[in-house]
């Protein structure tokens, strides 16, 4: 909604889309797209630009509250890939107070490439990174599609739009 703040104050992580791993992860930093720029320069021209040449590689990460047998075994399987989704309510709060709550969903496949090793404190939660090789993401909002990614076979859309439809047409897939 336009004019409104929007509050991600909570989220649920599930597993292969069907276990939920509720309470046990702390923090989740979902793939942030990235375009690589190449440098241009010409003749003629009185500085440097800059132009997309595709995409980075994207990557998740998470943070455990603890060792869990399920998230481990997914974890150390470095030819298997993992899917995870995120769910999380969106407060959306104007002037008035909350407008509205919608769904924000993340999509996110890959291969872990850092496991859970863990770090364990008296009386704290352990620490228990893991970072992820995303393959696929996708990323919607009110049951809007904001973003999908697989720079494996050239999919990228926005909104909806495909980014890459010229791309693909001009090479023949």
């Amino acid at each position: 909604m336009i004019g409104s703040i929007n509050r991600v104050t909570n989220a649920n992580v599930y597993l292969n889309g069907v276990l939920s791993l509720l309470g046990r992860a702390e923090e989740i930093d979902l793939p942030q797209p990235k375009l690589v720029m190449v440098e241009h320069k010409g003749l003629g021209l009185f500085g440097k630009l800059k132009y997309p040449a595709g995409a980075d590689v994207l990557e998740a990460k998470f943070k455990w509250a603890s060792f869990y047998p399920e998230v481990m075994s997914a974890a150390f399987q470095p030819f298997a890939s993992t899917s995870l989704m995120v769910r999380a309510d969106v407060m959306q709060m104007g002037p008035d107070g909350l407008i509205a709550e919608v769904p924000l969903v993340a999509l996110v496949t890959g291969i872990f490439h850092e496991m859970p090793g863990g770090k364990i404190v008296k009386h704290e939660n352990s620490d228990n990174p893991s970072s992820m090789t995303v393959y696929y993401y996708k990323l919607m909002l009110a049951g809007l599609d904001q973003v999908e990614l697989a720079p494996a076979v050239n999919l990228y859309k926005v909104n909806g739009i495909d980014q890459l439809a010229q791309f693909n047409a001009n090479q023949g897939s």
